[in-house]
């Protein structure tokens, strides 16, 4: 695809591309999280930034969606600042500010429990307050 076809593209679109292009479990869970994230926040922003990661945000960054060979990772940037109750994050634990839900291959994530963490990221970004 030549730069300014790229370029021409919304970031959903890209977004769509990249989900097609993963023919294997990686763009089934990515596709099931961005589902979950637009359930959540239907006026969530989507975009594309470093090279081709997925974005959502809503006030600022909400999360970021990684696919790698071995796990989907979803960042939050100010996951350490969340209550996560039920216990997603299950990386990027030890920093002051992003926490992580890494997805492995089978495992499915708790779409009630996502879709309020997303809530919670949501408010905290509306709310001003700069994470902890």
């Amino acid at each position: 695809m030549a730069k300014d076809e790229v370029q021409d593209q919304t970031a959903s679109e890209l977004i769509d591309a990249k989900i097609a292009s993963l023919v294997d479990w990686r763009g089934e869970t990515l596709a099931r999280m961005r589902a979950l994230i637009r359930e959540a926040d239907p006026d969530v922003v989507e975009e594309v930034k470093w090279r081709g990661v997925p974005v959502w945000s809503h006030g600022g960054i909400i999360c970021t969606g990684e696919t790698y060979k071995s796990v989907v990772k979803l960042t939050f940037m100010k996951g350490a600042s969340l209550a996560d109750p039920a216990g997603l994050f299950n990386s990027s634990l030890e920093g002051n500010a992003r926490r992580a839900l890494d997805i492995r291959e089978g495992e499915v994530v708790d779409g009630d429990a996502f879709r309020a963490l997303i809530g919670e990221a949501v408010a905290l970004n509306m709310s001003g307050k700069k994470a902890r």
